[in-house]
């Protein structure tokens, strides 16, 4: 046989089988040009979505100072103020503050009664610190101190500690309790249960707006 057709005959089915390969490899779409048109063009996935979070009800802080008591002036010995018109029912702060030589009782917040008290002096000094109500007893007797009465009794600590009603008057001191007017520490007696914190500082003030235990 003629070797041109032979050849002739390589070339033809070689080309046949190129193009058989290009329809193989040819994807249904074009390839992108660039990696940059690569990127474009895969599919976009879809971001998840974020769960929406629902509205918390703003709660309200029961002790948060909402109102002080309009006393002009410093309070005197042997002076007390009481007032709880009005104040909704709410849990019982009790702070004093040994600067002042002032008690005061926050109801949720608002203060309710405020006098001026006996404090201990720097042999038996009155402590620092917060310290909830032990034990109550209405007409308390002294074990301690000769059997000295110590009416409307709120104990704050175990060596003797405590708030209870007395004669305040200037130059009169307590052996480190808080002596309140006996009419004032009746109704302190009555407003507060087992429990309920004193807080007893050293000059810190307090507004509205502020929190009574925090800081």
């Amino acid at each position: 046989m003629d070797p041109r057709i032979l050849l002739a005959s390589g070339f033809v089915a070689l080309a046949a089988i190129a193009g058989v390969l290009v329809v193989a490899a040819s994807p249904d779409k074009p390839a992108p040009a660039s990696l940059a048109e690569a990127k474009l063009a895969a599919p976009a996935t879809k971001a998840s979505p974020k769960p929406v979070a629902k509205p918390v009800p703003a709660k309200d802080e029961p002790f948060v100072i909402k109102r002080i008591l309009p006393i002009k002036g410093a309070i005197k010995y042997g002076e007390w103020h009481w007032d709880e018109k009005d104040v909704p029912p709410g849990p019982i702060v009790l702070t004093v503050d040994l600067q002042a030589r002032v008690i005061s009782v926050f109801r949720g917040g608002y203060e309710i009664g405020a006098a001026a008290v006996l404090l201990g002096t720097s042999e038996n000094p009155t402590p620092l610190g917060v310290f909830p109500i032990t034990q109550k007893d209405k007409d308390h007797v002294s074990n301690i101190y000769t059997g000295a009465p110590m009416p409307y009794m709120q104990r704050l600590t175990n060596d003797g500690i405590t708030l209870h009603g007395s004669d305040v008057a200037l130059g009169y001191a307590s052996h480190g309790c808080v002596g309140m007017p006996d009419a004032f520490a009746a109704k302190v007696f009555a407003a507060t249960k087992l429990g309920d914190k004193v807080y007893i500082t050293r000059g810190k003030q307090v507004g509205m707006g502020d929190n009574l235990v925090g800081g």
